[in-house]
C-alpha cells in the first residue's frame, strides 16, 4: 500500500504566494522583528525604563545620540522629562500594546465565533436577536462603545484595584467593541455551510448540534476568520493607543505607545520632538505591517480576489 506524500508547509501554496509577495515578506519581516524585539524586551533593552530608582531627572529632555547630563549614559533615541531612555520605554511599551491587542482580539474572535455560529445554525429568532445586537452596535464607531464599556467596568471596579486592573479592563473593553465583525462573517459562512450535504448527513446518524458545531462547521468558517482577526489586531493596537493617548487607557505606571505619544505631545512645541516622533512611527510601523499581512491573506484565502 503506497502511503499519501505529505507536502510540508513550506512546499504548500500558502508559502509559494508568500515568497512571491516582496511586500508580504517586507511585512512578516517587520512584524517578527517588532514582536521578538517586545518579547524580549527585558533582554534587549539597555536600561530599565520604569524603574525609578534607575532614573536620572538630570538626563531629562536628552537629545537623540547624546550623553546624559546626569549619568553620562548614550541615549541613541533620547529621554523623556523623567530621564528614562525612550528606546527602552518603547520596547516595554509595545510590548503592553500587543499584548493588549492580541488578547483584546481573541476575546472578539471567541465571542463573535461563538455567537455568528449559533446564529447561522439554529437560524430563528436566535438569529435575529443576535444579528439586530450586532447592527445596534455597528451604528455607534469602535471607540465609543469602548469608552462606554471602558467607563462602566472601571465603576464598577474598587478604587484600590483600578490600577491593577486597568489594562484588563481595556482588554475587555476593546474586544467588546470589536465582536461584531466575527459574528456577521461567521455566520454568513454558517448558514452556507449547515446547507450543505455533510451538516445533513451529521443530522441523520444523530449527531449533537454542539458536536457538529464544533467539528463540522467550525472547521470550514476558519478561513475569513483568520484574515478578520489579523486585520482586528492592528486596529486593536490603534484603538488601545487612541484610548491610552485620551488618558483612559494604559495606567503611567505600565505605559504603552499610546501613552508614551501622550507624553511626547506635552513637549512637541518645546522643541523636544524626539519623544514623540519615535513612538509614533513604532506604533505606524506595527499597524502597518500587521495590515499588510491582512491584505495578502485576503487575497490569498480568497480565490475571487486573485
Amino acid at each position: 500500500m503506497k502511503l499519501l506524500r505529505i507536502r510540508s508547509w513550506w512546499q504548500s501554496d500558502l508559502f509559494w504566494s508568500w515568497r512571491r509577495s516582496p511586500v508580504a515578506i517586507v511585512a512578516t519581516l517587520l512584524f517578527l522583528l517588532l514582536v521578538l524585539a517586545s518579547v524580549f524586551a527585558p533582554l534587549v533593552a539597555p536600561y530599565t525604563p520604569f524603574d525609578p530608582a534607575t532614573l536620572n531627572l538630570m538626563d531629562g529632555f536628552t537629545a537623540p545620540g547624546e550623553k546624559g547630563l546626569g549619568s553620562g549614559n548614550y541615549y541613541w533615541l533620547g529621554t523623556d522629562d523623567q530621564g528614562r531612555d525612550l528606546y527602552s520605554a518603547i520596547l516595554y511599551g509595545m510590548r503592553l500594546s500587543l499584548f493588549i491587542g492580541v488578547m483584546a482580539v481573541a476575546l472578539a474572535a471567541t465571542l463573535g465565533i461563538s455567537l455568528g455560529l449559533i446564529a447561522g445554525y439554529v437560524g430563528g429568532w436566535t438569529d435575529a436577536i443576535i444579528m439586530r445586537i450586532a447592527d445596534i452596535q455597528l451604528t455607534f464607531p469602535s471607540i465609543l462603545v469602548a469608552l462606554l464599556i471602558f467607563g462602566v467596568a472601571r465603576g464598577l471596579t474598587p478604587p484600590e484595584l483600578r490600577d491593577q486592573m486597568a489594562v484588563w479592563v481595556l482588554i475587555i473593553s476593546i474586544g467588546l467593541s470589536d465582536w461584531v465583525q466575527f459574528a456577521r462573517t461567521v455566520r454568513s459562512s454558517a448558514m452556507v455551510e449547515s446547507k450543505k450535504e455533510y451538516i445533513q448527513a451529521a443530522k441523520l446518524i444523530g449527531r449533537s448540534p454542539w458536536v457538529i458545531l464544533r467539528k463540522h462547521l467550525l472547521p470550514n468558517v476558519m478561513s475569513p476568520v483568520l484574515v478578520i482577526a489579523t486585520i482586528s489586531l492592528a486596529l486593536a493596537i490603534i484603538l488601545e493607543a487612541t484610548l491610552s493617548f485620551l488618558g483612559v487607557g494604559a495606567p503611567p505606571t505600565k505605559p504603552s505607545l499610546g501613552t508614551l505619544i501622550r507624553i511626547g505631545q506635552d513637549f512637541l512645541f518645546a522643541g523636544e520632538w524626539w519623544i514623540i516622533l519615535f513612538p509614533s512611527l513604532t506604533l505606524l510601523v506595527l499597524a502597518l505591517s500587521v495590515n499588510l499581512l491582512g491584505d495578502w491573506l485576503r487575497d490569498v484565502l480568497n480565490p475571487k480576489l486573485r
